[in-house]
């Protein structure tokens, strides 16, 4: 049934008590109250309810409520202990036998200091084991993305090696020896683990070496953090595209930081 507006009818004061109804607190608790229902089953898993099902309702409730709150906005993340921040673009669970399997996209992510451009996270055997606080347990890690040539320089430079790295006026790689007077133009690519190491063009005091004299020897990156494998690195022009798998990782949260930040729309913390 269509209702039409009478200008005959309205008045100030009716105006006010219309307002006065709108703004009135409790219409506003019960408005928060229901669109933020869908958090309702984390606060009572939080209290102590526990059923066979609460993993996959736990599951359900997270990826839902973080992608309906911070889908396609940005992120504020303490991820075991690093920091991060980035714009979510999707985050999808789903069951896969006995465990879960989770694709996360994220963009313009800055972790730790050091900007990717995109990254996509794939985790593998996700299990969520019952508890204050609920841990959280996963087979594998499967992270792929890109990163900017400079920036990574930059986080290459800051280790402190026997050389410095950066780019020069062309965006070519220029490593100089800290100690000796050595200078190259250098690329480098990672696959199944072993670094490889392409010089250009060398000198030490500013006399060119022979090729013969600057073969780098491959290094097989056997000691990275985490027990972590790359799978490649390798340069496109200004970007540098990767693929890293990390083995089981376990952590844990706190499901009423949780619930508290997908509401707030504040910080998520995984330890």
């Amino acid at each position: 049934m269509a209702t039409y507006f009478d200008p005959k009818s309205w008045s100030l004061s009716g105006a006010v008590d219309v307002g006065r109804r709108l703004l009135d607190p409790s219409w506003i608790d019960q408005w928060l109250g229901f669109t933020t229902s869908w958090a309702d089953p984390v606060a009572d898993l939080g209290s102590g309810t526990v059923t066979a099902l609460m993993p996959d309702v736990l599951m359900t409730v997270l990826s839902e409520g973080i992608l309906s709150r911070f889908g396609g906005q940005e992120v504020s993340a303490t991820l075991l202990g690093h920091d991060l921040t980035a714009t979510l673009d999707v985050f999808k669970v789903r069951r896969r036998g006995a465990h879960f399997q989770s694709k996360t996209v994220l963009s313009d992510l800055v972790w730790d200091a050091h900007p990717f451009d995109s990254v996509t996270v794939i985790a593998h055997g996700v299990r969520l084991i019952p508890g204050v606080p609920t841990k959280i347990r996963v087979q594998q890690l499967d992270i792929e993305g890109v990163i900017g040539l400079e920036a990574l320089v930059e986080w290459v430079d800051a280790q402190n090696f026997d050389w410095r790295v950066r780019l020069d006026e062309r965006g070519r790689i220029l490593a100089s020896h800290r100690s000796k007077k050595m200078r190259a133009l250098v690329d480098a690519q990672v696959y199944d683990n072993l670094l490889t190491i392409d010089v250009a063009r060398a000198n030490w005091h500013g006399i060119r070496l022979p090729r013969r004299a600057i073969k780098a020897p491959a290094l097989l990156l056997d000691d990275l953090p985490n027990r972590a494998s790359i799978s490649y690195a390798h340069r496109r022009g200004d970007k540098v595209r990767f693929r890293i798998e990390l083995p089981e990782t376990t952590g844990s949260f706190d499901l009423a930081q949780i619930r508290t930040a997908i509401v707030a729309g504040t910080t998520l913390i995984v330890f």
